[in-house]
């Protein structure tokens, strides 16, 4: 059992997260009501604060799996705090999926939390264990658009319908890219428990550079194209416009 191997320390909601909450609250506050003089200003504070509080959960659903799977040390290092700065790269956890939010609008995928395999036995746990944080960004797109969905717009300001809107296309985004079965990310770790020891030995030394392959590849229009056209039908699925997700990027973009 969790209690059994975790002190209650260890499971402690941080300080850090809780104020990156705070932040996603007031300024979705502000957003909905119309109280900043710029809605610009409150959509980007919003919706960054949000994106980080959903990196934060991505990261703690792969810890929180791996804990009950068996990798007990999960707890003393921090991973359940739900602090980003506890994380082996908080550079590429936090900081760079920010920074390409700011400039492009895409969910970059992060990494990582630093989990023991070895301490893990069965190939379902360890796919499930590299499942579950892009599973938490499908959860939060589900939510951010449950008003789309549902038809309960009404009496939903537009900037805040908006910034829904822009929010749940990075979640959307995020989820598509973690799964894509490439090196490094989420998707070939929920294959690989599968997978032949040849195939892995060959596959690992391109690990580090999957996530900078998928960017890159990203640049390409042709390739690009057809990525968006497959986010925008899940939007559309989901009752999300073009209009919607365009307007909330325009808002984020204030400046």
């Amino acid at each position: 059992m969790t209690t059994a191997t975790t002190s209650r320390s260890d499971r402690r909601v941080s300080p850090v997260f809780l104020g990156i909450l705070a932040v996603t609250a007031v300024t979705g506050w502000a957003t909905w009501t119309g109280f900043a003089e710029q809605p610009g200003v409150a959509v980007f504070l919003f919706v960054t604060a949000a994106w980080v509080v959903s990196l934060c959960l991505h990261e703690y659903a792969h810890a929180r799996t791996a804990l009950h799977s068996g990798d007990i040390t999960i707890g003393a290092k921090g991973y359940l705090t739900l602090n980003p700065m506890k994380y082996t790269h908080a550079l590429l956890s936090i900081v760079l999926p920010v920074i390409f939010v700011i400039m492009g609008g895409i969910g970059l995928p992060g990494g990582a939390v630093f989990i023991e395999r070895d301490r893990i036995r069965g190939k379902w746990r360890h796919s499930l264990i590299s499942a579950a944080g892009p599973l938490t960004n499908v959860l939060f797109a589900a939510v951010c658009t449950a008003p789309f969905w549902l038809d309960a717009l009404d009496g939903v300001p537009g900037d805040f319908r908006y910034a829904l809107a822009f929010l749940a296309l990075l979640q959307v985004t995020a989820a598509i890219l973690n799964f894509l079965p490439v090196p490094g990310l989420d998707g070939y770790g929920v294959i690989e428990p599968w997978l032949s020891y040849k195939v892995k030995r060959e596959v690992e030394p391109f690990a580090p550079f999957g996530l900078l392959f998928v960017f890159a590849l990203l640049w390409v229009p042709s390739i690009n194209h057809v990525f968006f056209d497959l986010v925008d039908a899940v939007l559309r699925g989901l009752g999300v416009s073009d209009w919607d997700t365009s307007f909330g990027y325009s808002l984020y973009r204030f400046w």
